[in-house]
């Protein structure tokens, strides 16, 4: 653990992340929560870009109001990766999903790579 001298003269601890917030927090499979967590926040991304209400967001998507809303607030429990991948579909986005064998210095895992917006059609 490293630590820190803020101004007032107290001493802090601090970890360094990995990079993944889940996998710091020990959550189990964090990197396919991970790959939800940034799927979720792409398709609220989509929705925020349209301007649509959660009722208009729960028609186009297919769900239910308070779907869209636990969908918004981040309740990743409440959403497979499946289920992701169905709306953004509805969002007239395509998912691709490619398997190719690691790196040498990689580790196996799951990883979203995702288009920059201005690319996808509204």
């Amino acid at each position: 653990m490293e630590t820190t001298e803020p101004e007032s003269g107290l001493t802090e601890g601090f970890e360094r992340s990995s990079g993944n917030v889940f996998a710091d927090l020990g959550v189990p499979d964090p990197e396919r929560t991970l790959a939800r967590a940034q799927v979720m926040l792409r398709i609220t991304d989509i929705l925020s870009e349209r301007g649509v209400t959660q009722r208009e967001a729960a028609d186009i998507l297919g769900i239910s109001q308070p779907k869209v809303s636990n969908l918004i607030n981040g309740k990743l429990s409440q959403f497979s990766l499946d289920h992701l991948f169905q709306l953004l579909n509805a969002l007239d986005r395509d998912v691709e999903i490619t398997i190719k064998p690691k790196s040498a210095d990689e580790i196996a895992g799951v990883r979203v790579i995702m288009e920059p917006a201005e690319l996808q059609p509204d």
